[in-house]
C-alpha cells in the first residue's frame, strides 16, 4: 500500500475537511438532538456515493468494501451546552459549542470516508463508519450498540481518535493508548431534596431543602476522603445546584446533579451505594427527604493489547518519525490513564478496541484553553494526519487480517 498516496489524498482534501469542520463548529447541537448535524453528515456521505443508514436514536452507519473481517471507525458528533467565547469567524452563536472537538472528529472521518471510497476495490474486508450522537451525556454509544452497530456485519475491531488541545505537543502527533484501562467508568446522578416551603422570615414553619442539600454536597466529599482506599482513585463532583427563585422564600425543593468516575468496578458500586445512603441520611437529619436517580454512564475503556501494538506499527509506517507515541512509554509505566471518561468504552467491552489521542493545539500557538472551556480552540493542521490515519489504519488492518 502506498502510504504517500494516502497522505497526498488527505492533503488534497484538506480544504473540504476544514470546511466540514467549520460548518459543524458554527452549527453545534447537543445530545440526541442533532437534526442539522445528522442531515449534513448524511448528505456528505451520499455525495461520496455511500449509503448511510440510521442507527439508534440519532446515529449514522455506513459500510464499504467487501465481505471479510470488519473494522469500525467511530466519530462523535455532539457538542456541549457552553456559550462560545473564542472570537473565531465561524464561532457558534446558538449557545452551544464544540468545545470537546467532536466537530474535528466528524470532519476527519468524513474525509477518511472519501479516501476509503476511492480505494474501495482494494479493501480486503469491510470498513464500517460510525457517526455517533450523545457522547457527552455518555448515552450515544450504548444506544447504537443496542441498535446493532456491532453486527451485520460483525465488527472485529474498533478505533477512535480524540483531539486534545492546550498541551505542548505538536499538532498532528498521535498518542496511542496503552493496553488496558485508559479511561474511567463514569456515571451521572440527580438528587432531589424535598422540603417544605415557607416565608424566609419564618424558617421554623418550613423545611429548608437548600440547607439540607448544601450539607449533602459537603458530606458526599467525605466518600473520597474517608471511604476510598489509598490504592484506589475516584472523583465525585456536584456540577449543578438549583433551588428557589427569590431571596425571601424558602422553596419546596432543591435539585443537585453530579457525576462520579473511577477505574474500579468495586469502587463504582461503593460510590453508587453511598451517594444514596448519605443523601437520604443527611436529608432526614434536616427533616427533609432525598430521592436519588442514576441517569447515565459508561464502563471503563479497555484498550486491546494486540490492536495497540499493531496500530503503533501501522502509524509508524504512515507518519513522520517522532509523530507517533505510545502513552505507556510517555508515562514511563505500563499503564497511562486519563481522568476523562469516553462512552466508546461500551464498544471496548464487546470487541477489541483502541482509543487514540491526536494533538491539536499548543499553548504557545494560541491554544492555551483546555477542553470544555468557552475559549477552547483547535489547530486545524491536525485534520490531515487525522483523516489519513483513519483511512490507512483501516486498510492496513484489513490487509493483514486477509493474510491470516
Amino acid at each position: 500500500m502506498n502510504r504517500e498516496a494516502i497522505l497526498n489524498q488527505a492533503r488534497a482534501l484538506e480544504a473540504q475537511c476544514v470546511a466540514d469542520r467549520r460548518h459543524l463548529h458554527a452549527n453545534p447541537e447537543t445530545g440526541f438532538d442533532l437534526e442539522q448535524t445528522f442531515a449534513y453528515v448524511r448528505k456528505r456521505l451520499e455525495e461520496m456515493g455511500l449509503s448511510p443508514q440510521s442507527c439508534g436514536r440519532c446515529g449514522l452507519v455506513c459500510t464499504l468494501g467487501r465481505p471479510g473481517k470488519t473494522i469500525l471507525l467511530r466519530a462523535d458528533m455532539d457538542a456541549l451546552p457552553i456559550r462560545e467565547e473564542t472570537g473565531l469567524d465561524y464561532a457558534s452563536a446558538n449557545g452551544c459549542m464544540h468545545a470537546c472537538g467532536h466537530d474535528m472528529h466528524t470532519a476527519m472521518l468524513l474525509s477518511a470516508a472519501q479516501i476509503l471510497k476511492s480505494h474501495e476495490a482494494e479493501l480486503q474486508g469491510t470498513v464500517k463508519l460510525m457517526f455517533q450522537s450523545a457522547e457527552e451525556p455518555l448515552q450515544g454509544a450504548q444506544d447504537m450498540v443496542d441498535a446493532g452497530v456491532l453486527e451485520n456485519p460483525h465488527v472485529d475491531a474498533a478505533l477512535m481518535f480524540h483531539v486534545m488541545t492546550g498541551q505542548s505537543i505538536p499538532a498532528g502527533t498521535v498518542i496511542i493508548s496503552a493496553p488496558g484501562v485508559s479511561a474511567p467508568a463514569a456515571g451521572m446522578f440527580t438528587i432531589r431534596v424535598q422540603g417544605k416551603g415557607s416565608h424566609g422570615a419564618m424558617p421554623n414553619t418550613g423545611v429548608d431543602p437548600i440547607n439540607a442539600a448544601a450539607h449533602i454536597v459537603l458530606a458526599l466529599q467525605e466518600i473520597n476522603a474517608r471511604e476510598i482506599a489509598l490504592s484506589e482513585s475516584a472523583a465525585l463532583t456536584i456540577g449543578m445546584f438549583q433551588a428557589g427563585n427569590t431571596a425571601n422564600v424558602i422553596p419546596d425543593a432543591a435539585v443537585l446533579r453530579g457525576n462520579y468516575r473511577t477505574f474500579s468496578d468495586e469502587t463504582m458500586e461503593l460510590l453508587r451505594r453511598r451517594i444514596v445512603e448519605i443523601s437520604q441520611g443527611v436529608a432526614a437529619a434536616f427533616r427533609a427527604s432525598a430521592e436519588v436517580s442514576f441517569d447515565s454512564g459508561c464502563p471503563t475503556l479497555v484498550n486491546d493489547a494486540a490492536l495497540s501494538a499493531r496500530v503503533e506499527g501501522y502509524l509508524a509506517e504512515l507518519l513522520a518519525p517522532g509523530q507517533v507515541f505510545n502513552a505507556a512509554k510517555i508515562a514511563g509505566s505500563s499503564v497511562s490513564r486519563s481522568s476523562g471518561s469516553e462512552d466508546f468504552a461500551n464498544l471496548s467491552h464487546r470487541v477489541p478496541s483502541l482509543m487514540m489521542a491526536l494533538a491539536a493545539g499548543e499553548p504557545d500557538k494560541g491554544h492555551a484553553q483546555p477542553l470544555h472551556s468557552p475559549g477552547t480552540t483547535f489547530d486545524e493542521r491536525a485534520l490531515v494526519p487525522g483523516c489519513a490515519s483513519f483511512a490507512y489504519l483501516a486498510m492496513r488492518y484489513l490487509e493483514d487480517e486477509a493474510k491470516i
